[in-house]
């Protein structure tokens, strides 16, 4: 029991715990997106499971890490590419991220346009979680990984993703409230979706993209859109009612008077 007291461990616990948070905002945007085409009595749900079987993969992951480490091993080459395991599951992840957010983007666009006369798409729980699985594995190699990276103790890892895991499962509501409650918002996340999609395609092609560098230009967007809704919201505040048109008033004696007077001039 001496790593209970390791300041050293609680140190990974506590910066593996924030990296984790970090890395899981983009997880709910996803599954909050998603579960919105569900009716709203089923997106509490389809959140609550998708959240429960990411962490269930972390958790397996975490216990294999012999596995983990044979993934980085080189399975063939491809135009001058050494495709490894990991390699093929980041592109396939990051190729699905790209294509699905350009598909959610075209039809909030113009979906109203070309659907308009049509019944709409009818889209079931079971399609939904299968699509959150999908990412969840992309998500959960890439928060493995990084957890491996970081600390040496096997429980510190799990500690830390089920830490985090609680924090994105009470942070997913109101998470999901405000995307769906802003539609300019949604577009930005959408957005984001866009630019992880591309990192995982390039980190499977081996162009290391700094993830400080995305985070930080996310961080500079979110900030921006802030600001927006701020400015948005005074002016709505500050917006007066049209004034009523002022009611011509009866013209006064003296005005009849001199109306008379020219009228009889000019006849």
């Amino acid at each position: 029991m001496d790593w209970l007291a390791s300041p050293d461990a609680w140190i990974a616990l506590l910066s593996l715990t924030v990296l984790e948070i970090v890395l899981g905002i983009d997880n709910i945007i996803f599954i909050s997106i998603l579960a919105s085409k569900l009716p709203r009595e089923q997106q509490a749900r389809a959140r609550q499971v998708g959240l429960g079987l990411a962490l269930i993969m972390r958790i397996l992951l975490l216990l294999s890490i012999s596995w983990i480490a044979s993934l980085t091993q080189p399975l063939f080459s491809l135009a001058g590419f050494d495709l490894s395991g990991r390699d093929l599951i980041l592109l396939s992840g990051g190729l699905f991220l790209l294509a699905k957010a350009t598909y959610e983007i075209h039809e909030r666009l113009e979906g109203e346009e070309h659907s308009s006369g049509a019944a709409p798409a009818t889209v079931s729980f079971s399609g939904v979680i299968f699509q959150i699985i999908l990412l969840d594995a992309v998500f959960s190699l890439d928060s493995v990984i990084t957890a491996v990276g970081m600390a040496e103790e096997l429980w510190v890892m799990i500690t830390a993703v089920v830490i985090a895991i609680a924090i994105m499962l009470v942070a997913a509501g109101p998470i999901s409230d405000f995307v769906n409650k802003h539609p300019t918002v949604k577009m930005l996340a959408l957005s984001f979706l866009l630019l992880i999609g591309f990192s995982l395609v390039a980190e499977g092609l081996h162009f290391h993209i700094p993830k400080g560098y995305i985070y930080f230009a996310m961080g500079f967007s979110v900030l921006v859109e802030f600001l927006n809704l701020r400015v948005s919201a005074v002016k709505k505040a500050h917006t007066k009612t049209p004034a009523q048109p002022v009611a011509l008033r009866e013209p006064t004696y003296l005005a009849r008077a001199e109306k008379r007077a020219t009228t009889d001039r000019l006849r």
